[in-house]
Order: C-alpha cells, then sequence, then structure tokens
C-alpha cells in the first residue's frame, strides 16, 4: 500500500504531531506529512512541522464569519497540500459537515479519556471530578457528534492517589503519543475496516483487523497495580474496538 498522505490540524504545542514525526522518521509509520496547518499562528507545533521540514499554514478561525466557512478553507487547503487522511493533534475546533463530507471516514481524533466517557474539554478534570480509578485514551474517527465517532483504539491509564490535573494529563499524553502512532499504522497496513451506518441516522461502525475487541481483565489489574496489593502503577492496556 501507498504511504498515508497525511495533513495534521493543530492549534498549540503539537506534542502528537512530534509523535508522528518521530515515529515517520524512524520507519514506524509508513506516512507522509503533507501539511500542518493550524488556526492559531505562532503556536509551536508549528515550530516542530518546519524543524522537520513539513510545509505549514495558518489560517485563523477569527477570520472567518461562520465555521462552515472556516471549514471550506481548510479542505481547500488540505486538498492542494495532498493530504487524504486528516489527523486531528490538538484542535481545539468543532468540525462542520463540510469538513466531514470532504474526507469520508478519514478523519482521526485522540481523545484524553476511555470513550464515551467524559467526552468534550478537559477530560482528565473530568475524570478527577467523578473519582473514576482508571482514565485513558482514546483515538476514534470523527463523525458530527462530539468525541461520539467509531472508537479504534484505546489504552488505560491508572488514576493515582494525589493526582491532580497536570500530574494525570502528563501521564495520559505519554500513551496518547504511542496509542496515534500504533493506530495510524494499522491505518496504513489497511486494517481499518469502517461499516456506514445501517439507516439514515445511525452509527458508522469501525474495527481493526487482527487487534482484540475488548480490554481484558489482566490489562485492568495490571492498571491498577491489584498485583502489587492495590497500589496503581503507570502502565497501560490497549484496546482495539468496533464500536
Amino acid at each position: 500500500m501507498p504511504p498515508l498522505d497525511l495533513g495534521v490540524l493543530i492549534s498549540g504545542r503539537g506534542s502528537n504531531l512530534q509523535a508522528i514525526l518521530d515515529a515517520i522518521a524512524d520507519g514506524r509509520l509508513d506516512a507522509r506529512v503533507r501539511l500542518v496547518l493550524s488556526n492559531r499562528p505562532g503556536v509551536e507545533g508549528l515550530a516542530r512541522a518546519e524543524r522537520a521540514g513539513v510545509p505549514t499554514r495558518v489560517i485563523a478561525h477569527r477570520d472567518f464569519t461562520d465555521r462552515d466557512t472556516f471549514d471550506a478553507a481548510v479542505v481547500d487547503a488540505l486538498r492542494d497540500a495532498g493530504a487524504t487522511w486528516v489527523v486531528l493533534a490538538g484542535f481545539m475546533r468543532l468540525l462542520t459537515t463540510t469538513f466531514l463530507d470532504a474526507f469520508p471516514h478519514r478523519v482521526v481524533n485522540i481523545h484524553p479519556s476511555l470513550l464515551p466517557s467524559f467526552p468534550g474539554v478537559d477530560a482528565q478534570q473530568q475524570a478527577l471530578d467523578h473519582g473514576v480509578r482508571i482514565t485513558g485514551c482514546t483515538v476514534h474517527l470523527v463523525d458530527a457528534g462530539t468525541d461520539t465517532g467509531p472508537i479504534l483504539a484505546q489504552a488505560a491509564v491508572p488514576v493515582l492517589d494525589g493526582d491532580d490535573h497536570d500530574t494525570l494529563a502528563a501521564r495520559i499524553l505519554v500513551q496518547e503519543h504511542a496509542l496515534l502512532v500504533r493506530a495510524l499504522s494499522w491505518i496504513a497496513e489497511g486494517r481499518l475496516q469502517v461499516t456506514p451506518p445501517a439507516a439514515p441516522g445511525g452509527r458508522a461502525r469501525a474495527s481493526i483487523a487482527g487487534v482484540g475487541t475488548a480490554l481484558g481483565l489482566a490489562a485492568v489489574d495490571a492498571a491498577l497495580g491489584l498485583a502489587e496489593g492495590g497500589r496503581a502503577r503507570g502502565n497501560v492496556g490497549e484496546v482495539g474496538e468496533g464500536a
């Protein structure tokens, strides 16, 4: 299969972008980043792309009167650059059908929770506020809802005693980097299968060939550290899911 031609959308520091760039450079991901596009000028992610020799562009959302017009401009930029898949790597904008219809089932997002728990903004704080013992991150395809698209992969991260927003977010971010690259690698290998909705208004389903469909109890036990007298440890369990 030919390499994935990626357009990566960012709004900030671009650490997940860096994970993609590193994986491509190391030969772990068969892809080419055709364009890194930010809706905010001067962010660190743009500098990361420039250091890697990747084309960049800024399209400021504040320059547009509505979301559809902004999304149409972003679609044009991505198409002009030759991108056929889009990765949202900390892109802080909701996408309209104008965008999603241009890349059907080809927009990938990384979210810092085990969806469908804690969608939307500040998922890490939501997890802390609810007192959960396990949270994590999810790679999913994007649909018109808020973090409701078909799930491709998940990694579990324990919530430790004494965690605050920053410590939990940092530990989740380590797993985001690994999981996003792995999910993109599966797509590059042709292992993604998407089943369109059975009826109008229904939800698409996705699966990754050769990847399990459930987070096993052993992975949960390892994440919580139950084998060590209940003291939480910092590793992950992984799942590819046909959701």
